[in-house]
């Protein structure tokens, strides 16, 4: 078992900038991939970042490429988003997930736990 909770969020303006943080306990945090998810209102949850059970790879969704950071601590379990240049369609509730998959750490189905989620609204 693993437990993830998310701190951090909040209500930014367009431009701005937030970090988004995910402590996990339980079991070795090694051993997951780590992935943060979001899901605007009315829509499905969709994909955002992804980061390897070593820290070596990555992987983002297009929609964030180049805005978005994944990283994350070993000696804390902690898994972080650090979320620049932001917009208003990138307010959503943020999850972040743990998962044992080693391949499509895209898909939501491949992760096992999720934190409690986040709210993030970029105002324009």
């Amino acid at each position: 078992q693993v437990q993830l909770v998310q701190s951090g969020g909040g209500l930014v303006q367009a431009g701005g900038s937030l970090r988004l943080s995910c402590a996990a306990s339980g079991r070795t945090f090694t051993t997951y991939t780590m992935g943060w998810f979001r899901q605007a209102p009315g829509k499905e949850r969709e994909f955002a970042a992804a980061i390897s059970r070593t820290g070596t790879t990555t992987y983002y969704a297009d929609s964030v490429k180049g805005r978005f950071t994944i990283s994350r601590d070993s000696g804390k379990s902690t898994v972080y988003l650090q979320m620049n240049s932001l917009k208003p369609e990138d307010t959503a509730v943020y999850y972040c997930s743990a998962g044992l998959t080693i391949l499509g750490m895209q898909d939501a189905r491949r992760y096992d736990y999720w934190g409690q989620g986040t709210q993030v609204t970029v105002s324009s």
